[in-house]
């Protein structure tokens, strides 16, 4: 499909409602969105519609819906740049996944290695949703036309066929789809678990010391830098021999600003305690900010659904525009 000479490339991620948002989102993905607004048409799709493909508390999902958009505004997404709405409120993502379903095989989809991986943790019920999921990730995608995809290791297989679906369908009913290519994030800082900097951060981590939440309060992300894992020696220095120091510099560098370089030399001679009181600080004054307006969004719930109906409207007519190009060619009688 061509794409139109002078508009905006398109970029469309999506993002579970299914826990609290640590460090390493906010580093590893959300501040490369914040960044990416001015350059591009960006849609934020909140993925509620993924999420019950696991076992999920109805209520708990609320809560974490609502709560996962006011921590990304909190942390820089502009409604008024970009286009952050709920998935379920966008019908047309559900309308799209089906027709895809027709034109993807049952082999594509038995090849998914998140499928075999989530599949093996609920013996008891694999329901269908967990093994045509990637169906609808493709039509959250393909509905806006969009040109990159944001995306991880764990996530290439999952765009490959979304490509692969976009391309039958174009055989069979050319110029539909834009093709999209993916968009590999610059490596930065990885940030650890502070308990065992060998692992990366994570929500499913069971051991809550080893992960900073963003809506953490002072005392929380104080204590828990406190306890965080070092290694043998006092020097502060960034090298693989020493994971636990390297990781607290690398979040030390993100809540700074500072070169590696510079930490080192003003850390030198200093022992781990001192560090570890200064990370602590640095990260209460980088996060705060973030935090308080996180706190305001979500105790103003008519606000932020106002911000998430807007949304949803503007995400609808691009999304319409799609299906009803789709409905057209499939044969569907469209008013």
């Amino acid at each position: 499909m061509e794409q139109k000479i002078g508009r905006r490339k398109i970029i469309l991620s999506g993002i579970q409602p299914s826990g609290k948002l640590h460090l390493g989102n906010l580093i590893g993905a959300i501040r490369n969105w914040v960044r990416l607004q001015d350059e591009y048409q960006c849609y934020f799709a909140i993925v509620d519609m993924h999420a019950i493909t696991v076992p999920t508390e109805p209520s708990k999902l609320k809560v974490q819906t609502l709560d996962l958009a006011a921590m990304l505004i909190a942390c820089g997404i502009d409604p008024n740049k970009s286009v952050l709405f709920i998935q379920s409120h966008v019908p047309e993502h559900a309308q799209l996944a089906w027709v895809l379903n027709c034109y993807t095989s049952m082999g594509e989809l038995n090849r998914m290695t998140q499928f075999k991986d989530k599949s093996a943790k609920q013996k008891d019920f694999i329901n269908v949703g967990l093994f045509t999921y990637p169906v609808l990730q493709a039509a959250d995608i393909l509905l806006y036309q969009a040109d990159l995809v944001p995306v991880g290791e764990d996530q290439k297989q999952h765009l490959e066929l979304s490509r692969n679906i976009a391309e039958r369908f174009n055989y069979y009913f050319p110029d539909t789809f834009n093709l999209p290519e993916p968009m590999i994030p610059e490596v930065g800082a990885r940030i650890m678990s502070l308990q065992d900097p060998t692992k990366k951060m994570s929500k499913s981590d069971e051991n809550e010391k080893s992960i900073i939440y963003i809506s953490d309060s002072e005392n929380e992300i104080k204590n828990k830098i406190k306890r965080a894992v070092t290694d043998s020696g006092a020097n502060v220095k960034y090298t693989d021999k020493k994971p636990g120091i390297k990781n607290l510099i690398a979040i030390y560098h993100i809540a700074t600003g500072l070169s590696i370089p510079e930490i080192e030399q003003k850390f030198a001679n200093k022992g781990y305690g001192e560090f570890k009181v200064a990370v602590a600080e640095a990260l209460v004054e980088y996060l705060t900010p973030i935090r308080n307006k996180y706190l305001e969004l979500k105790s103003n719930q008519k606000e932020l659904k106002s911000i998430l109906a807007s949304g949803a409207d503007a995400a609808r007519k691009v999304a319409n525009k799609t299906l009803r190009k789709v409905y057209k060619k499939i044969g569907f009688i469209v008013e």
